[in-house]
C-alpha cells in the first residue's frame, strides 16, 4: 500500500507583471475612497452643507467599506478569490458614475456608503490571494508593491477629482473616473494568475468557527486596534486640513487642493522600506518609529506657513504608511487559516477607525478648527504607541 502523500502549496515566483498588476489592484481600490476630499468647499457651496456632512461624505465611503469587509472575507472563502477581486471593481464603478447624476447631498452619501460596499471585495480578497499564493520574500514584495499601489491611488483619486472639477467641473469627472476603473476589472480578469493554493469552504459553520477563533487571537485584535487609529488619523488629518487650507489665510482652489496630495507620492518611496525596516527591526520597533515619524509630522502642520503644512503632511503620512505596511505585513504572515476572514476584521476595523475620524475630527473642527482636529489625531497616535508596546510585544516578527 502506497504512503499517503501530503499535498504542500506550490511555491510561486513574482514576475514584474504580476507585481505591477497587485499594485494596480491597490491603486484602483482607493482611487474612488478618499477623492472627494479634494472637493469638498465646492460641494458644501452646491449642496449647502455644514463642515460635519462634508466630513461625512468621506466617512460614507470607509463605513460602507467597514461594514462589509467581514462579510466578503466569507464569501471569498467559499467562492475564490481572482473572480471577485474583478467583479468588485466592476460594481465599484457603477455608484462612481451615477453619483455624477446626484442632486442633493443624501443621494450623493447612499452612493458613497454603495462605493465602499463594493472595495472590500477588492482589498480584503487581495490580502487573502497573496496570503495563499506566494511566501517570504515574495509576499513581502508583493504586499509593499500592493501598498504601494494604495498610496497611489489615494493621491491619483484626489488629484484627478481636484484639477477636473477647475477644468470640466466635479460630475463630467466622476463618469471618466468610473469608466477608467471599468477598464482595470478587465486588465485584472486578464493579467491576474489563478489561484492555485486556493481551497474553497463553503460551510458556513466552519467560517463561524474560524471567526470565534480569530477573536480570541490578541495579537491579530491589536493589529486591528492600530489599524483604527491609523485611519482615524489619516481621514481626519486630509479630510479637514483641506477645510483650513480652504479658508483664510489660504484660499486654495480645488486644483491646488489636489496638488497639496502630492505628498502621498511619498509613500510610494518610503512604503518599499518597510521590508527592510521589518527585517531588521521586527514589527513592534518599525510601527513605534512610524509612529514617531507621524507624531512629529502631526505638529508641524500647525506652523502657519503653507510650506510648512506640507511638509507636515508629509511627514505624517510617511508614518502612516509605513504603519500600514507593518501591520498588514504582520496578519499575512501570522495567520494561516480563514486569512480573508482574519483581512476582513482588519479592514472592518481599520475603516471603523477612518469612519470616526471623520465623524469625530467633523464635530472637533466646528469646536476648534484645525489646531483641535492636530489636539485629536496626537492622542490617537499615542493610544497607538500603547496599543504596540502592550499587546504586540510578544509576536512572531
Amino acid at each position: 500500500m502506497q504512503p499517503k502523500q501530503i499535498q504542500t502549496p506550490k511555491v510561486r515566483s513574482t514576475s514584474l507583471l504580476v507585481r505591477l498588476t497587485i499594485g494596480l489592484i491597490g491603486m484602483f481600490a482607493f482611487f474612488q475612497v478618499y477623492s472627494v476630499q479634494s472637493i469638498l468647499p465646492v460641494l458644501m457651496d452646491e449642496f449647502g452643507i455644514s463642515e460635519l456632512k462634508a466630513g461625512l461624505l468621506v466617512g460614507a465611503t470607509v463605513m460602507g467599506v467597514a461594514v462589509m469587509s467581514p462579510v466578503t472575507g466569507m464569501v471569498s472563502d467559499a467562492l475564490g478569490r481572482k473572480r471577485i477581486i474583478a467583479l468588485s471593481l466592476m460594481l465599484l464603478a457603477v455608484p462612481t458614475i451615477w453619483m455624477a447624476y446626484a442632486m442633493d447631498v443624501k443621494t450623493m452619501m447612499i452612493l458613497r456608503f454603495l462605493q465602499g460596499v463594493a472595495i472590500p471585495g477588492i482589498t480584503v480578497v487581495t490580502i487573502a490571494y497573496v496570503g495563499e499564493e506566494y511566501q517570504n520574500s515574495s509576499l513581502t514584495k508583493l504586499m509593499v508593491f500592493y501598498v504601494s499601489g494604495t498610496v497611489m491611488g489615494g493621491f491619483l483619486g484626489r488629484f484627478t477629482l481636484g484639477h477636473l472639477q477647475d477644468w470640466v467641473g466635479w460630475r463630467h469627472a466622476l463618469i471618466g473616473m468610473g469608466l477608467v476603473t471599468l477598464l482595470s476589472a478587465a486588465w485584472i480578469a486578464w493579467a491576474l494568475p489563478d489561484s492555485k493554493n486556493f481551497k474553497a469552504n463553503p460551510n458556513f459553520l466552519s467560517s463561524i468557527t474560524v471567526l470565534k477563533s480569530h477573536l480570541k487571537n490578541r495579537y491579530l485584535l491589536s493589529a486591528c486596534l492600530l489599524g483604527f487609529c491609523v485611519l482615524f488619523t489619516l481621514v481626519g488629518g486630509f479630510t479637514f486640513i483641506n477645510l483650513h487650507l480652504a479658508h483664510a489665510p489660504y484660499y486654495l482652489s480645488s486644483g491646488q487642493l489636489g496638488n497639496i496630495f502630492a505628498v502621498y507620492l511619498l509613500g510610494v518611496v518610503i512604503t518599499p522600506v518597510t521590508s527592510w525596516l521589518l527585517q531588521r527591526f521586527g514589527t513592534t520597533k518599525t510601527v513605534n518609529i512610524a509612529i514617531a515619524v507621524a507624531l512629529g509630522g502631526i505638529v508641524v502642520t500647525l506652523f502657519q506657513p503653507l510650506w510648512a503644512i506640507v511638509v507636515g503632511l508629509a511627514i505624517m503620512s510617511s508614518g502612516i504608511f509605513i504603519s500600514q505596511s507593518a501591520t498588514i505585513s504582520y496578519i499575512a504572515m501570522n495567520v494561516n487559516k480563514g486569512r480573508s476572514l482574519a483581512s476582513g476584521l482588519y479592514y472592518m476595523s481599520y475603516y471603523i477607525g477612518g469612519s470616526m475620524g471623520a465623524w469625530v475630527c467633523g464635530l472637533i473642527y466646528q469646536l476648534g478648527r484645525w489646531q483641535a482636529v492636530v489636539i485629536a489625531l496626537v492622542v490617537v497616535q499615542s493610544l497607538a504607541i500603547l496599543i504596540v508596546n502592550q499587546l504586540m510585544n510578544k509576536h512572531k516578527e
